[in-house]
């Protein structure tokens, strides 16, 4: 096997260490594969209900919606489409991405026990944190899928397009989670106060309700990055023709240097962190 030595360098070799962080992606394939799988399988072995919880939370929360609208409590402007599709799709493709944020992070906790043990490429999580997403959201667009026949809305080619607004957004859900893994290993209030910024993030986003025609709101939401990604994918479900997608693809573009950017900070970061956690 390599022997590799860790020492204290004075400069870092970005182009080196970015090399060395698609290769390691590379020669871990299997090894990701195999950690998506366990995962998988343990989170569905010991559940009644199984591989439905996949789709519950985004269910419930959509439903809620339905309800309050349905009954008068709260009144919803004019989406276009059937409210429910509306409902269920903006709370199903929230779902996919905060999933894609707090990814990393989970992956990597749930390995903290080999971590200091076990010498293997820590982008390994990284990519089975990704197989996983992409197994869960697979999921939960063929119940959309339904939804979208049952009331009405119909095919469309746009849906075609529409895996491709789900890789986007998993891409920058996972850009950001990359960043905010290392600290929230090291600070565990950083989840948490994680899970409440994005409970308020879902109040600015064109998730249960559409953009307001003026306001203050109308501009929060408009700038929001998350904005984009919600609305090209809807969109695209819907056979709707795509308004934000020159922001969406602005987002996306911006996404992929940042990803390889947050892989360095995560590859340089992780061992550090393990030296720490094995202290």
């Amino acid at each position: 096997m390599e022997t590799k030595v860790y020492q204290k360098e004075g400069n870092l070799r970005i182009g080196k260490l970015l090399k060395e962080s698609l290769a390691d992606i590379a020669r871990s394939r299997f090894l990701s594969f195999q950690l998506a799988k366990r995962d998988i399988q343990a989170q569905y072995r010991q559940s009644y209900l199984g591989i439905i919880w996949a789709f519950i939370t985004p269910l419930a929360t959509a439903f809620v919606w339905i309800f309050l609208n349905n009954s008068g409590t709260v009144r919803i402007t004019d989406t276009g489409i059937p409210y429910p599709v509306y409902a269920f799709s903006g709370t199903l493709l929230w779902s996919i991405i905060t999933e894609s944020i707090n990814s990393p992070m989970a992956s990597t906790n749930s390995a903290k026990s080999i971590l200091s043990k076990i010498n293997f490429p820590k982008e390994a999580l990284v990519v089975s944190g990704i197989y996983k997403l992409l197994f869960n959201s697979s999921i939960k667009v063929v119940l959309l899928l339904i939804f979208v026949f049952f009331y009405g809305v119909g095919f469309h080619w746009s849906l075609l397009l529409f895996p491709i607004s789900i890789l986007g957004g998993v891409l920058f859900g996972t850009t950001l989670g990359l960043f905010i893994t290392p600290l929230g290993l090291l600070y565990k209030d950083i989840g948490r106060m994680i899970s409440f910024g994005l409970q308020f993030l879902m109040y600015v986003t064109p998730v249960v309700y559409a953009i307001p025609k003026s306001g203050i709101m109308k501009t929060i939401m408009e700038l929001n990055p998350f904005t984009p990604i919600i609305l090209t994918a809807r969109d695209l479900a819907v056979g709707f023709p795509p308004t934000y997608l020159t922001y969406f693809l602005i987002v996306i573009a911006c996404c992929i240097p940042l990803f390889f950017i947050a892989l360095l900070f995560y590859r340089i970061s992780i061992p550090i962190l393990v030296e720490r956690m094995s202290a």
